[in-house]
């Protein structure tokens, strides 16, 4: 089952978060007008999770068990050969660079969220990725033995409370009332663990989708905190029939958001060379964001 609506939402992630990231000079996203659309625009990532575990749910909630194996192989087959190419890509780009292995080991076995420092170690988009192989690692898990024998009303005391809790402990991190002694506060927004809870909102949204049917609070919005909102988005929008929906249907916006992975995971090498371009020419100095 494809819901062609919500392809074209992760070509729009996409394109918003590399805004945010590489974008910050450039008058035509950072202005009067526009900024304040991209000043937040890591939340795609946030809406990315929610995304990923509701599409898991819709491929894969008619079966009771699935097999963890065959699971893994055919996401592996679906989005390594993209990431592979980047990390190939930007071994191109610094080959009169020194290159620390470790890292480079790290983001080939898609682990690099899991140790301290390490989450923006080469190629800065990875991370991401590292986050959705914990959720694929756990996903097998969740359906065969959690979402196929529970029923609903557990199924959804149990996530909610998670979702609650993971954003309390975060905040516990944050403020520095609680301490990790093996990774530093500032990857934490980086962490698999602390974006769980977004994949499980995602699930929890495609069950009930498949079986019943610029605020600034000074609150961090990076960590599963807006899930709550993607999470009705993405019910509502594959529902709806205006012109709009039709037209995020049509081939040229299918096409945008298949290859929206393409864009993300290759963004850091588009700035390198813009960055260059820019330098050499206009003497500007492009600054990333990666907060």
């Amino acid at each position: 089952m494809r819901i062609e609506q919500l392809t074209f939402t992760r070509f729009l992630a996409a394109i918003s978060i590399v805004i945010f990231h590489y974008g910050k000079n450039v008058k035509l996203f950072y202005n009067n007008y526009t900024s304040f659309i991209f000043e937040q625009a890591n939340v795609g990532v946030s809406f990315f999770f929610v995304l990923s575990g509701f599409v898991m749910i819709i491929a894969y909630g008619n079966r009771e068990n699935i097999s963890f194996l065959n699971y893994i192989k055919n996401r592996l087959a679906r989005i390594y050969p993209v990431y592979l190419l980047a990390i190939v890509l930007l071994l191109t780009v610094k080959l009169f660079k020194i290159i620390n292995n470790f890292d480079l080991i790290l983001n080939l076995l898609m682990i690099e969220s899991w140790f301290s420092n390490k989450a923006l170690s080469f190629n800065f988009t990875g991370w991401s990725l590292s986050v959705e192989m914990f959720f694929y690692a756990t996903f097998p898990l969740l359906l065969n033995h959690f979402y196929s024998k529970k029923t609903l009303k557990n199924t959804t005391i149990f996530i909610v409370f998670l979702f609650i809790l993971s954003q309390l402990i975060y905040l516990l991190f944050l403020k520095k009332i609680m301490a990790l002694p093996f990774y530093s506060i500032k990857d934490l927004p980086y962490h698999p663990i602390m974006h769980l809870n977004e994949f499980l909102i995602g699930n929890l949204t495609g069950i009930y989708f498949k079986y019943k049917l610029k605020l600034n609070l000074g609150l961090i919005y990076h960590n599963g905190l807006l899930a709550i909102i993607f999470a009705p988005f993405l019910v509502f929008l594959p529902l709806s029939n205006n012109k709009l929906t039709n037209l995020m249907s049509k081939k040229t916006f299918v096409f945008l958001g298949e290859i929206s992975f393409v864009i993300y995971f290759t963004s850091t090498i588009w700035h390198i060379f813009s960055d260059y371009r820019m330098n050499k020419y206009f003497g500007l100095d492009n600054k990333v964001n990666f907060t």
